[in-house]
């Protein structure tokens, strides 16, 4: 299969990152299937999605044209029978059981060309393809939220996967205006690999008092976009801090990247951010679906 035979995606998870992937996928010309077990999930997703076009439409970077042809090439849908597509994108709840029971449902009715990727952060492409029947043809694509509009994404290559199958999807990658980044399959891929020190010495330094408002304004002050606080409070802490945990123990604990007392804290008390309207900071209260 090449990108250009590549027609129909069905995105699996209408939480956050599926919704957006799904908006984009739509948008670049591809017939979107976004299924999810929820309704709920799904309406609220629709909703996003109508709300996200329209302004993109006031902002003058679409044409109400292109948002409605954008619209009628999204499907929503609860039954998983309808996920039947050239490529199947996984954003689902990060367990490997899960999405492995998944892909295997999928490929019982798909053909035999179509693509299964996981937008797993952490978790070991490897090990989620060699529970599926077709191992050759699984990989990664990591998209980075929000992801209509974050350019890069790590295109992930396990042990067995087909060389054609990543050209593919590098390919597609880049026909969605993204920056394909092509990799091998290791514990936090690339960037969440080399991110965690960015997050982890943040927050020691958060465990010897040092406030988080100091630590986030004096690395803005050097140049970067966001402080860790504030960048750990927009992706979630829960996805945050269960990355930590993947990469440490993926490569073998060490002291050096043990993930922080003080984020366990927030995820259990539920201040996962700005979806969660607390997190570090206080954000606006977020509306229910």
């Amino acid at each position: 299969m090449t990108a250009h035979s590549i027609q129909t995606v069905c995105i699996c998870g209408a939480g956050t990152m599926g919704a957006g992937i799904a908006q984009n996928t739509a948008q670049h010309g591809y017939y979107t299937i976004l299924f999810d077990v929820q309704q709920a999930m799904l309406d609220k997703a629709k909703a996003g999605h109508e709300k996200s076009l329209q302004q993109l439409v006031t902002k003058g970077k679409i044409t109400q044209e292109q948002a409605q042809e954008t619209k009628s090439r999204l499907v929503y849908t609860a039954d998983i029978n309808d996920g039947i597509a050239d490529l199947i994108i996984e954003a689902i709840v990060e367990k490997k059981e899960i999405k492995i029971s998944l892909f295997n449902q999928l490929a019982e009715i798909n053909h035999s060309e179509t693509l299964f990727v996981s937008n797993t952060s952490s978790l070991s492409i490897n090990e989620i393809a060699a529970g599926v029947m077709h191992p050759q043809r699984v990989a990664g694509l990591h998209f980075f939220n929000p992801a209509t509009v974050m350019k890069l994404v790590e295109v992930v290559a396990a042990t067995h996967t087909l060389p054609q199958m990543i050209e593919t999807l590098r390919l597609f990658c880049q026909s969605l205006g993204k920056t394909p980044v092509v990799c091998q399959d290791a514990p936090g891929f690339i960037v969440n690999r080399v991110a965690r020190p960015y997050y982890i010495e943040s927050l020691r330094m958060a465990e010897t008092g040092i406030p988080i408002e100091t630590i986030d304004a004096a690395l803005q002050g050097i140049g970067f976009k966001m402080g860790p606080f504030k960048l750990m409070d927009l992706i979630g802490n829960d996805v945050n801090f269960a990355v930590s945990n993947s990469v440490w123990e993926q490569l073998g604990k060490p002291d050096r990247l043990k993930p922080s007392f003080i984020q366990e804290a927030k995820v259990t008390a539920k201040e996962w951010g700005v979806k969660t309207g607390k997190g570090y900071y206080d954000y606006p209260a977020p509306k229910s679906s």
